[in-house]
């Protein structure tokens, strides 16, 4: 995910992230622009569509049309920017439910009680590093550190959903502390609880992995914007003649960055930009846990 202070708004006019719309779109608006180009020389230079008084009104028609896309397109960005910050919103619940669940466990496990912090902590680590992994594509992360290894934990790597397994195994190892009486009923509760968070956490991240924006409405959205693209000069070049070249081009550049942003940011566990930072978060989560259980 991009860093940067909002304050700057010069040195977003001037330079060009490598992520930025403008430069997956430089093919395209050349290609725009040469089009428009083509237009403005047919009409002037060989078939005037301008002597015809109904051709005039094609603005009007462009004019409607450009009302409905901004609607569509307002509509698709939203949607897809509710998925990312309900995504941000998780992750920011799985930070807080591992601190608690952590803080929970260090003030009820004792100190010389080593086993069982580490179990603990490794397990809380791995569900976080898992998640990160069962909901992205790309496998290019930081892995997670592995010094210790507990034989519950060996049925994780043959599960097809590891997040779900790290948890049945806490609620496993929580019970049988009960069961040898070094949790009382209270702390049990009380501990199965921020488990039970965290799974809810896996299947809300899950169902947003796994809900896509239906593709026809984003196959509409695509084709009405080249359709309109593709129709603006003939309406355009009328009343601006060859100023319809950067006009258009500016155009598509809004309409189609729209659109882009919207596909990037409606998939939010994954690796590009403006994702949300799932490694980073994951990381952090261990380094928190790691202080809490392993200090001792």
């Amino acid at each position: 995910m991009i860093t940067y202070n909002p304050r700057k708004w010069f040195k977003f006019l001037l330079t060009f992230h490598k992520e930025d719309t403008f430069r997956r779109l430089l093919p395209m608006l050349v290609a725009i622009s040469v089009y428009s180009f083509a237009v403005a020389c047919i009409e002037f230079l060989w078939w005037h569509i301008s002597d015809d008084k109904y051709a005039k009104n094609l603005s009007m028609l462009h004019n409607l049309l450009g009302f409905v896309l901004s609607l569509l397109l307002v509509f698709r960005t939203n949607s897809a920017y509710d998925r990312w910050w309900e995504g941000s919103i998780l992750w920011n619940q799985l930070t807080n439910v591992t601190r608690n669940f952590a803080m929970k466990l260090d003030a009820i496990i004792p100190a010389n009680d080593q086993t069982n912090r580490h179990f603990f902590a490794y397990s809380i680590n791995f569900f976080a590093f898992s998640l990160r992994d069962h909901l992205r594509v790309s496998k290019d992360f930081t892995p997670m550190d592995v010094t210790d290894h507990f034989e519950e934990l060996d049925s994780v790597e043959k599960s097809l959903n590891k997040p779900v397994e790290i948890t049945s195994v806490l609620y496993k190892r929580l019970y049988n502390l009960q069961s040898e009486s070094k949790l009382n009923g209270e702390q049990l509760l009380s501990l199965y609880t921020d488990v039970e968070k965290l799974n809810d956490i896996c299947g809300a991240c899950e169902r947003i992995k796994n809900t896509p924006i239906p593709s026809s409405y984003s196959i509409f959205v695509k084709r009405f914007v080249y359709v309109y693209i593709m129709t603006l000069p003939f309406g355009f070049v009328f009343s601006l003649g060859f100023y319809t070249i950067p006009v258009v081009a500016f155009v598509f550049y809004v309409l189609a960055s729209l659109q882009i942003i919207a596909e990037e940011i409606e998939d939010p566990f994954g690796d590009d930009a403006n994702d949300i930072p799932t490694n980073k978060l994951a990381v952090n989560i261990k380094a928190q846990v790691d202080e809490l259980l392993l200090a001792y």
